[in-house]
């Protein structure tokens, strides 16, 4: 499966590369009041992927903080885990210790790895 991901790859790369080695030629962008401006149609092309890109990694940043916000918010709101106390016996004089590692409760209110429901908004 790696081979044929790196596969895909250059397959993509060299239609790329044959695509800005075809278009080499310089384009005229006509802006407005007369404004023109010249530049190889690939560095036009190239500009606008990287501004759709801008684009969408801008449209997603509000999306991010609020998942981010939401699992902040989830691990504040797991239970604190359940320590197991042992009472003295009679061969131990000492105080009570715990008996092997921490424990979360068998239930909790959401599993961890999943979102939070969300509340139906009116």
């Amino acid at each position: 499966m790696r081979t044929l991901n790196w596969l895909w790859r250059g397959v993509l790369f060299f239609v790329l590369f044959a695509f800005a080695l075809n278009n080499q030629h310089l384009v005229e962008l006509k802006w407005f009041w007369g404004y023109n401006w010249q530049a190889p149609m690939v560095f036009i092309v190239l500009g606008i992927f990287a501004l759709g890109c801008a684009t969408g990694v801008l449209a997603m940043v509000p999306s991010w903080w609020r998942h981010r916000k939401e699992a902040r918010n989830r691990t504040l709101l797991m239970p604190e885990p359940v320590i197991k106390h042992t009472t003295p016996t009679a061969f131990d004089s000492g105080p009570a210790t715990r008996s092997g590692p921490l424990t979360l409760p068998a239930e909790l209110p959401f599993p961890p790895d999943m979102p939070a429901p969300r509340k139906p908004t009116k």
